[in-house]
């Protein structure tokens, strides 16, 4: 018989548990344990000093062990558990090292995973993640379930766990870094596409990808895996699949919703005019095609479906809309992090665009992006660690064609981009903040450098 939450927690107390990465994502997990009188230690590679001010406070007022610093890891020895956090990799050899002698490596959201008494649905991909996230979060609420939302998105659901009933659903979104190595898999599994990402951190492609493959590894026969069919990596993963597969796409699909043209299909039934959405691009009504799939059992019929669709808007940060000036209408995709992912912005729109980009490198060719700016930007912005390899990529492309009259303009800084920006856009422009970099060169996250390209924005007098 599967041993409950309660009997886990009991067995905590009896154990002695490392947790890597003292984050306020791992807070409610200190909390807890913290609160159990757990033997716990703490390890960062941050000072004390430098940590999150109520982590601080934890440490101080539960008189938590913690190894901390430039040579925090050399105290992780002789652990029973370890719940490291999605930034340390199980590959790290310091963790190998335990695991070979005995320790449990886990992490918070496997445990979610594990012990919800709930259905779980997960989600993972290169783009489209947190949309399809969100899309789901959405159809559910909307249906009037209960929905536990977490992982890269909402709140650490450690804690909830005790409050979860069975007829709640838990919707995580799940990272390649989360997934690595993970011995359990949600009871559907959504896995909207597969390119190169996060190549600073992983070995290999293959790495990237074998890792997402645990979203759907510890499926069985009675769970349900839905796959993009038009993305080759991700239609071969049927094949390995235990549960039962559902495709979507923009092809005719049995059995799974597709995109044909401006709507959206199920068999051979329309059930959504994409035109009547508040959500824009087509990249988005696939990552539409993904959440239905995901929630086909819990839809009442096909008739309610676009009903339940049209008021989603978009993500924040996510081809979000953020104001018009003097005719120009002004997005922010700050979450666009890879080459990838600008494309979907880029052509998510019927207008000429001026494009701002650049960022911090992971490691990931421009050449891609080169031939669809020259067709859809009539001025590219540039600024941070990657605008020459963009520079570099397009003028490379952009002399083979000969007579494009792109203009571009290379800055230092992101407020720079956006004066530039102002000044050239003309009425019936679109100025798309798309960076297909990382932040890390000047921001602390993808989040934060949207928050600060909405306020610019909105602090330009008309």
């Amino acid at each position: 018989m599967k041993e409950t939450f309660q009997e886990f927690l009991k067995n905590l107390t009896k154990q002695k548990i490392a947790i890597i990465g003292a984050g306020v994502s791992n807070i409610p997990l200190i909390q807890k344990l913290a609160s159990l009188n757990c033997d716990l230690t703490l390890f960062d590679q941050k000072e004390e000093r430098k940590l999150n001010e109520e982590i601080q406070k934890l440490i101080q007022e539960n008189k938590l062990k913690a190894s901390l610093g430039e040579k925090y890891l050399e105290r992780l020895n002789n652990f029973d558990i370890i719940f490291r956090s999605p930034s340390f990799l199980p590959n790290n050899p310091y963790l190998i090292k335990e695991k070979s002698r005995g320790a449990i490596i886990t992490s918070e959201i496997e445990e979610v995973i594990r012990y919800a008494p709930c259905k779980t649905i997960g989600i993972t991909g290169s783009k489209g993640k947190t949309t399809t996230t969100t899309i789901i979060t959405h159809i559910l609420k909307e249906l009037g379930y209960h929905v536990f939302t977490g992982g890269n998105i909402g709140t650490p659901l450690f804690n909830p766990i005790e409050n979860m009933k069975k007829e709640d659903i838990v919707v995580l979104e799940l990272s390649s870094f989360q997934l690595m190595e993970m011995p359990v898999s949600p009871d559907i599994a959504v896995i909207t596409n597969i390119s190169p990402d996060h190549l600073d951190v992983h070995g290999s492609y293959e790495e990237y990808i074998n890792a997402k493959k645990y979203i759907f590894k510890n499926q069985s026969i009675n769970n349900k895996l839905v796959l993009n069919h038009d993305d080759e990596i991700v239609k071969n993963f049927s094949k390995e699949a235990k549960s039962q597969v559902s495709f979507f796409g923009n092809q005719k699909i049995k059995d799974g919703f597709y995109l044909k043209e401006d709507k959206i299909y199920y068999n051979e039934e329309e059930v959504i005019d994409t035109n009547t959405l508040m959500l824009k691009g087509k990249h988005n009504y696939l990552n539409i095609c993904a959440a239905l799939n995901a929630t086909k059992e819990f839809l009442p019929n096909l008739n309610q479906i676009e009903t339940l669709v049209k008021s989603i808007k978009s993500v924040p940060h996510r081809l979000e809309f953020v104001r018009e000036i003097n005719g120009v209408k002004w997005y922010n995709d700050s979450a666009s992090t890879t080459p990838d992912k600008c494309l979907g912005g880029l052509y998510a729109f019927s207008e000429k665009i001026v494009l701002i980009a650049g960022g911090s490198d992971k490691n990931i060719p421009y050449t891609p992006l080169a031939k669809p700016i020259l067709e859809k930007v009539s001025k590219l912005v540039l600024f941070g660690q990657t605008k020459n390899k963009i520079y570099d990529a397009v003028m490379e492309e952009k002399k083979k064609q000969g007579n494009n009259t792109l203009q571009i303009y290379v800055l230092d800084d992101l407020e720079s981009a956006i004066d530039i920006a102002n000044r050239v856009a003309t009425d019936g422009e679109v100025v798309l903040f798309s960076p297909a970099s990382a932040s890390f060169d000047m921001f602390k996250n993808a989040y934060q450098r949207g928050d600060i390209f909405k306020k610019i924005v909105n602090d330009i007098n008309e």
